[in-house]
């Protein structure tokens, strides 16, 4: 039976404001555009990447500061290979599962680079870029992956996702992230979207 406390209580607030998630730290970054007209009712793509700084090395803020321009190039010498890039995603999730959002979902990031995928090149133009703090070929965390899974979840409420992929498949021989480390099997079964949605090297055997 419904209290009368439970039928007054105030419903969950949606998880979007605008192009932002409300459970993810806003940091903007300079480095987006806007979408061409024809793709802003067809981002229907989410894809999927690993990053970190210095590679292998996590938690130290310098994905977020190479996503808002501000990385002290001389700080390592790893960073003498990417001076100068400029580069963004829409997400971030970090080790422990913790949401950083870098742009607006309406707006383009700039995290694809020279992409094809379902037929459409382009795809910073009509897709959601979501970086995990990893490096390719290694695992990933528990927490990131349930922190993945609600945040797809979440998207696809707000957009017309048709369609989740790695870097490495909509660059392939270009892109070799997230990996064989990330465990797709593992994110079909969490966000239960049909086999179709997934790239066929990552679907299970039937």
């Amino acid at each position: 039976m419904t209290t009368w406390a439970e039928e007054a209580a105030p419903a969950d607030p949606p998880p979007w404001d605008g192009g932002w998630h409300r459970a993810a730290t806003r940091l903007p970054s300079p480095n987006h555009g806007t979408r061409p007209a024809a793709a802003r009712s067809a981002i229907d793509l989410i894809v999927v990447h690993s990053i970190s700084l210095p590679p292998g090395e996590y938690g130290g803020g310098a994905v977020q500061q190479l996503f808002t321009n501000t990385l002290d190039w001389d700080a390592h010498p790893y960073y003498q290979s990417i001076r100068g890039l400029a580069v963004s995603s829409h997400f971030f999730i970090e080790r422990t599962g913790a949401l950083w959002q870098f742009v607006d979902c309406d707006l383009r990031a700039w995290h694809a680079g020279q992409s094809a995928y379902r037929g459409r090149s382009q795809c910073n133009d009509d897709s959601i870029g979501i970086e995990l703090e990893g490096l390719e070929g290694l695992a990933f965390e528990p927490a990131q992956y349930r922190t993945l899974a609600t945040l797809c979840q979440d998207i696809a409420r707000r957009y017309p996702i048709a369609h989740i992929a790695g870097h490495e498949h909509i660059a392939p021989g270009r892109k070799q992230d997230p990996g064989p480390g990330f465990d797709w099997v593992k994110v079909q079964k969490a966000l239960r979207w049909p086999p179709h949605r997934f790239p066929a090297a990552t679907r299970p055997a039937s």
